[in-house]
C-alpha cells in the first residue's frame, strides 16, 4: 500500500515533465534545448521528452488589436485623428515565435504595419471620402497591404476597421466656431427677411384698411347725401303744402338739437316754446 501511494505521488510530480494537454483553442510548438522540433495543433493528451523538451502554447482563436488614436493627413491636406481595430490570428506558430515571440510584441507590430498602410492610403483620398464616401474601399486596401506584410510574422489579418475618424481637437473647435458663425449669419438673414416681409404685410394691410375706410366713408357720405336730399325734398313738399307746419317742424328740430333731458332752461311765459311745452303737458 505504501509503495502504491509512493508511485502515485511520484507520478503526479513527474507527469508534467512528459505529459501535456492541448485544447481546441490552442496550438503548440515543441523545442528541445532551445531548438524547434515540431508543431502540434491537434487537441488531446500528448507526451514529450521529460526535462529536455519545452511546450510553448499559442492561441489559435481570432484575436484583436485595438490601436490608440493616431493622426493622418488626407489628400486635401486635412488632419484626421483615426483609431482602428484589427482582427487577426496566428497561422504559423513557429514563424510567430521566431519573429514576434509574444502577444504584446505582435500587437505592437500590427499597430505599426496597419498605421503605415493607412497613412499611405489616406494620403490618396480627401476627407469626405475617408469619413463617408469610400471608407469601405479604403479599409479593404489597408487590409490587403497589411496582410501581405503580416504573413512574414506568421499572422493572418482577418479584418481591419476604423472605429472613429475625427478632426483634431483644435480643428474641431475652429470648425464649430465657423459653424456657429454660419448658423448665426443664416439666422440673422432669415430674421431680417422675416421682418422685411412683416413690414410689407403690415404696409399692405394698412393700405387696404385705409382703402376700406375711405370707401366706407365715401359710401356713408353718399348715403347721407341721399338722405339729406330726400329730407330736403320732403321738407320742401311740406312747406309748399303748409308753410306754417313746415316752420313748426323746423323749430321742433332745432329744439331737439339744443335740448336734452338734463337741460335746464329759463323761458319767458309768453315765448312760443313755453306755450308749446305747456300744451305737451
Amino acid at each position: 500500500m505504501k509503495k502504491l501511494l509512493f508511485v502515485i505521488i511520484l507520478f503526479s510530480l513527474l507527469s508534467p515533465t512528459f505529459i501535456y494537454t492541448i485544447d481546441e483553442t490552442e496550438q503548440v510548438i515543441i523545442t528541445e534545448l532551445g531548438e524547434f522540433k515540431r508543431t502540434v495543433s491537434t487537441p488531446g493528451l500528448k507526451f514529450k521528452k521529460p526535462f529536455i523538451e519545452k511546450v510553448i502554447k499559442f492561441d489559435r482563436r481570432i484575436l484583436s488589436t485595438d490601436a490608440p488614436p493616431g493622426q493622418y493627413l488626407t489628400l486635401d491636406k486635412k488632419r484626421l485623428v483615426v483609431d482602428f481595430i484589427a482582427r487577426w490570428k496566428i497561422v504559423d506558430p513557429l514563424v510567430f515565435y521566431k519573429s514576434v515571440n509574444n502577444l504584446f510584441s505582435a500587437n505592437s507590430r500590427i499597430e505599426d504595419i496597419v498605421f503605415s498602410e493607412m497613412r499611405e492610403e489616406l494620403a490618396t483620398h480627401n476627407i469626405n471620402e475617408v469619413i463617408a464616401e469610400n471608407r469601405e474601399f479604403i479599409m479593404d486596401e489597408v487590409k490587403r497591404g497589411s496582410s501581405e506584410r503580416l504573413k512574414d510574422f506568421g499572422m493572418e489579418l482577418i479584418d481591419v476597421r476604423i472605429k472613429r475618424a475625427d478632426l483634431p481637437t483644435e480643428v474641431q473647435r475652429s470648425v464649430f466656431d465657423r459653424m456657429i458663425a454660419e448658423r448665426s449669419r443664416i439666422s440673422k438673414r432669415y430674421r431680417s427677411e422675416g421682418e422685411e416681409e412683416s413690414a410689407k404685410i403690415r404696409a399692405q394691410t394698412d393700405k387696404e384698411r385705409e382703402i376700406i375706410l375711405a370707401e366706407a366713408f365715401a359710401k356713408s357720405e353718399q348715403i347721407k347725401g341721399q338722405g339729406d336730399k330726400k329730407a330736403t325734398k320732403i321738407y320742401s313738399e311740406s312747406y309748399s303744402k303748409d308753410p306754417n307746419f313746415y316752420e313748426f317742424l323746423r323749430k321742433l328740430d332745432s329744439y331737439e338739437k339744443i335740448i336734452d333731458e338734463n337741460s335746464i332752461i329759463f323761458l319767458p311765459i309768453d315765448s312760443e316754446l313755453f306755450n308749446l311745452l305747456q300744451k305737451k303737458d
